[in-house]
């Protein structure tokens, strides 16, 4: 099992910059695939972006260019720069881990994004 502890959520204004942190219980060394979903009120919870093991990184179309994925695996943390903030950003982000068939979530970090 792995337990996943997100930080870095808050409210800032329409064009800044957040980085979301994602602390796991454990070494994220193994772990298949890491990842953030969002949730806006009203909203099914969606993909934003995912890195494997092996790097391979993934995004939704809506934050290429304007968010960064990366892990660090010495510290068991994955981040997720966003840069270019806009309204419609505005959403609970939750940290994901797929590990042996089995999905793990944090609590989730409040994003939002003032106009």
């Amino acid at each position: 099992q792995v337990q996943l502890v997100e930080s870095g959520g808050g409210l800032v204004q329409a064009g800044g910059s957040l980085r979301l942190s994602c602390a796991a219980s454990r070494s994220i060394f193994s772990i298949n695939v890491m990842g953030w979903y969002r949730q806006a009120p009203g909203n099914q919870r969606e993909l934003v972006a995912t890195i494997t093991s092996g790097g391979i990184i993934n995004y939704v179309d809506s934050v290429k260019g304007r968010f960064t994925i990366s892990r660090d695996n010495a510290k068991n943390t994955v981040y997720l720069q966003m840069n270019s903030l806009k309204p419609e950003d505005t959403a609970r982000y939750y940290c994901n881990a797929v590990s042996d068939m089995r999905y793990y979530w944090g609590q989730g970090t409040q994003v939002t994004v003032s106009s």
